[in-house]
């Protein structure tokens, strides 16, 4: 026997687009012996008894085997600053970088753990140092010296 229209049926039950009396029809057809075997599977689905009644607690029974598996979820408050304390570690972070990064540096000669050094002579010695001034050229000055007067040695010689 070709079963193409209750395979149509069946997929427009599936689709939600079946109307009551398509329905009746597919109850019919499952009610009877010879179902061939590839839908014996959805036999029980429109067999089903009619006088079954879910009665007047079956939501409240439903709602409690879904609501039993998890936890209550409730609101919470979240205020600026628990949303900016990501923000406030970061910036602790790089200040602590920074910090050790300032004092691990160190001279690498590690003259400035010296006992024989003074640092007193070597303070005195530089400012001495800033209180000499440069020996200017002479031509410096010169603001009327001829670039042509300079004298320029013959390279070819050598």
């Amino acid at each position: 026997m070709d079963y193409k229209y209750i395979e149509q049926l069946l997929e427009r039950y599936w689709d939600a687009e079946t109307s009551m009396e398509e329905e009746n029809i597919l109850r019919a057809f499952f009610s009877q012996e010879n179902v061939p075997a590839h839908l014996q599977h959805l036999r029980p689905l429109f067999t089903a008894a009619d006088d079954e009644v879910l009665g007047d607690d079956f939501d409240a029974r439903m709602l409690a085997m879904v609501n039993d598996d998890r936890p209550a979820v409730t609101a919470r408050r979240v205020t600026l600053t628990q949303r900016l304390m990501p923000l406030f570690k970061a910036a602790a972070v790089v200040a602590i970088i920074l910090t050790l990064g300032g004092a691990l540096q160190t001279p690498w000669d590690k003259s400035w753990d010296d006992q024989q050094v003074d640092y007193a002579t070597l303070q005195q010695q530089r400012d001495s140092l800033s209180a000499v001034r440069p020996i200017q050229a002479e031509n410096i000055t010169d603001v009327g010296a001829d670039s042509s007067q300079v004298y320029v040695a013959d390279q070819s010689k050598n």
